[in-house]
């Protein structure tokens, strides 16, 4: 098996979202290696923000295109909940207003597909010692 690495923190737990279940499925997996608890899988946006509302997860990973309830529609409402919710937005749309619109709405990060299962333990990583950096001096 491929060695991506572990989450460096313990306890940590997540949510996933994709409308697309075998990604689900397979992206939660990997989580679960990786020393993350996935705590709430949704198909759709919807699902995932009444989720959030109810489990406060550490992360939150999101697929950006979805029908219905997309990944905008994701990052928007837990921004609101919570605005220091860590939003890692997934997806294969690189144009640059897909891009723009979710820098603007203030994504943590942005996996591009087909994603690097060792980069995302990099990037979750980095994002979680940036929040507990963050928590301690402000």
């Amino acid at each position: 098996m491929l060695e991506v690495g572990r989450v460096s923190k313990k306890g940590i737990t997540a949510l996933v979202v994709d409308d697309d279940g075998d990604s689900v499925d397979l992206f939660s997996e990997f989580l679960e290696l990786c020393n993350i608890q996935v705590i709430g899988r949704a198909l759709d946006g919807q699902h995932v923000v009444d989720m959030y509302k109810k489990m406060f997860p550490d992360l939150v990973f999101s697929d950006v295109m979805m029908p219905g309830y997309d990944g905008f529609y994701v990052l928007e409402k837990i921004r609101g909940i919570n605005p220091h919710a860590i939003m890692i937005m997934i997806t294969g749309d690189v144009r640059p207003e897909t891009i723009d619109t979710l820098e603007r709405l203030k994504a943590d990060a942005i996996v591009y597909k087909p994603f690097d299962m060792k980069q995302i333990v990099e990037t979750i990583n980095d994002l979680l010692s940036r929040s507990v950096f963050q928590a301690q001096t402000g």
